[in-house]
């Protein structure tokens, strides 16, 4: 099958935990917003969202069409394309462990863009700098350490070993692993740098994901778009811990 995935051209964003997932899977997709031609670029992300063209329209991407199925919000895309392309368990109680790992994922991707969109997302971060320099403070202080301390023990206790969250094989939780890593390292890499020693574990599992050959590949590749200061992930050495 053919993905066609909807996503905001220049951020790597929510969309970035599912293309990782294609990725690793090898499977054929297509970035919409980011390919030129009938049917594709972001007018073509935003025919879909209009609702004109579709009986159950997403309300906001990333979302993922796969032949007649249009499956939004990037957990429940990851929950689809799990078991299809051998990243999820195969028995019904890991599926809904490793979707809710996930869903705290999402959890956690929501708190790093209230850092420095702390009042309004329609705001620039220039007009709620002294929100977000006390919003982000409070984040690495007491919430980061919550979820990086959580994934931590999840890692620890699986009782298949400390390579994987879930079970004894990769799953896309591994994979979103990497880039909550990979991100707040970007966003705040004097605070990671502390956090490296004290969550080993989670920090060498980012190491053997971004070593895996197609995982490898692609962060080599421009299909891997860079971090910037548009998406969730943003550095503003003001924000960084002291």
């Amino acid at each position: 099958m053919l993905y066609q995935l909807f996503y905001w051209p220049t951020i790597q964003g929510r969309g970035e935990f599912v293309r990782l997932a294609l990725e690793e899977a090898g499977a054929d997709y297509v970035d919409v917003a980011r390919e030129s031609g009938k049917g594709c670029g972001v007018g073509a992300l935003l025919r879909f969202l209009d609702g004109r063209d579709i009986a159950r329209p997403p309300f906001a991407p990333p979302f993922l069409k796969a032949g007649r199925l249009v499956i939004a919000q990037t957990a429940n895309i990851l929950l689809y394309l799990g078991p299809r392309h051998g990243l999820a368990p195969k028995d019904e109680a890991g599926k809904l462990w490793t979707h809710q790992l996930q869903l705290t994922v999402a959890d956690l991707v929501a708190e790093v863009h209230d850092t420095h969109h702390p009042v309004a997302s329609g705001l620039y971060y220039e007009d709620q700098k002294k929100e977000a320099r006390r919003r982000a403070a409070d984040f690495l202080e007491n919430r980061l350490p919550k979820f990086l301390g959580y994934f931590e023990r999840v890692l620890t206790r699986n009782a298949r070993g400390e390579r994987y969250v879930v079970g004894a094989k990769l799953t896309y939780i591994d994979l979103s692993m990497f880039q909550i890593v990979s991100g707040l390292s970007y966003a705040f890499p004097r605070a990671m740098a502390q956090a490296a020693r004290k969550y080993r574990r989670l920090f060498a599992l980012h190491d053997r994901i971004q070593g895996r050959p197609r995982i490898a590949a692609y962060l080599a590749s421009g299909r891997r778009i860079p971090f910037n200061n548009e998406g969730i992930f943003r550095h503003y050495p003001e924000l960084d811990a002291d």
